[in-house]
């Protein structure tokens, strides 16, 4: 999701990472704290007062938000969970799981360890606010410790709303997980609630912006989109880990596959295989023993007139252990893997033999064919 976050620390063996919408928001909220809030709620101070207070105020938030993270993280360490890592961007913060909870148990215990957490932050600045008071300190330090209080205190309350992926909504779901033991039902309809909580911010972000409070309402439409594609992201996944799951690529991939020989020219390739049997991603083999592959991109790099007197042994990718993947792999993991390289075609491979290709495509039809994906489901 975040391919272009940079890693600028690690703790405990989790990557903190920053990616670049994170400026935005940054900046965003400086600004605002140092030319609206801060200058209301402590007039007559210099500009440049309140410039270091909103860039205090918006590293205190950034922080809060990391340790919210971090409690999830070790509570999910904790539960057998990997992590990956931490990435902040526009909307907060986010952590990256190995693996799903196992457990409605796992799950409700990972959620609410966020809002814990931000409830703790709010009662400890609070009570150092109110301790640099009595002692007579800096008024602007004191400003800081209030809105960093006040703004840990929203973030928890805001988590807990029952509206998935929300830490509210991973708790309704955890309690429907454990009431009828099927996560994926309880995904359905903790997605739901997601679904209605995004439509609502967005209907209260175009009320805003009627209103003329454009920077509020634009706000508030951008975390409503993101709660929406979030919450439907979630079921679609939840959803595909219960058809796949237990499946391993052999029984899903193209047993048989079309292939081509070193010594076919890239015309015929173009023409008897590509356009013929409108496929772009072929084994190369030559009797029984597997060679490689070629694929359609090879035929945009030369030109057309070059074709006739290229051969396919000429210009196809030879075996590369990324490309190839055992037919007992799970298909699980073969998303996995997808995922983090973007490569969407692979042969299915036993000791140097070609079992089969499969393909994203592959996976695809058989998710929109499954018995699962009922007309009732596909809305969420």
């Amino acid at each position: 999701m975040f391919s272009n976050a940079i890693k600028i620390f690690s703790v405990g063996g989790i990557e903190i990472k920053i990616d670049a919408s994170w400026l935005i928001i940054a900046s965003l909220v400086t600004w605002s704290l140092s030319r609206q809030y801060f200058p209301q709620v402590l007039p007559d101070a210099s500009s440049t007062t309140y410039l270091a207070m909103g860039l205090v105020g918006m590293l205190g938030l950034f922080s809060s938000l990391l340790l919210h993270e971090l409690s999830h993280s070790v509570v999910a360490i904790r539960r057998g969970i990997p992590i990956k890592s931490i990435t902040l961007f526009i909307f907060g913060g986010m952590a990256e799981l190995g693996t799903e909870p196992t457990s409605a148990r796992d799950e409700f215990w990972i959620a609410v360890a966020g809002p814990a957490m931000s409830f703790c932050l709010a009662s400890g600045f609070w009570a150092f606010a109110q301790t640099v008071w009595l002692a007579s300190g800096p008024f602007a330090l004191v400003e800081v410790l209030l809105y960093l209080a006040l703004i840990n205190l929203v973030l928890a309350l805001f988590n807990l709303v029952p509206a998935f992926p929300l830490d509210g909504g991973r708790v309704l779901r955890a309690y429907l997980w454990h009431k009828s033991g099927d996560v994926l039902a309880a995904t359905q309809t903790a997605a739901r609630s997601g679904t209605f909580f995004g439509y609502l911010l967005m209907a209260l972000g175009v009320l805003a912006l009627f209103q003329g409070a454009f920077v509020a309402g634009l706000w508030q439409l951008m975390i409503g989109g993101f709660v929406l594609m979030a919450a439907r992201a979630s079921y679609v996944s939840q959803l595909v880990r219960k058809v796949f799951e237990d499946k391993p690529v052999s029984a899903l991939m193209s047993r048989d596959p079309i292939t081509v020989g070193p010594e076919m020219t890239l015309t015929d390739f173009a023409n008897q295989i590509v356009l013929r049997h409108r496929v772009s991603f072929v084994p190369v083999v030559e009797g029984n023993v597997l060679l490689g592959h070629i694929d359609q991109s090879v035929l945009e790099g030369i030109e057309r007139q070059n074709w006739g007197n290229t051969r396919v042994g000429d210009v196809f990718f030879g075996l590369d252990d990324s490309v190839m993947i055992p037919p007992e792999l799970p298909v699980p993991d073969l998303l996995r893997i997808i995922a983090d390289t973007g490569r969407r075609k692979f042969l299915v491979v036993l000791d140097h033999h070609l079992l089969g290709v499969i393909t994203l495509a592959d996976l695809t039809r058989f998710l929109n064919y499954s018995d699962l994906t009922e007309p009732q489901q596909k809305h969420v």
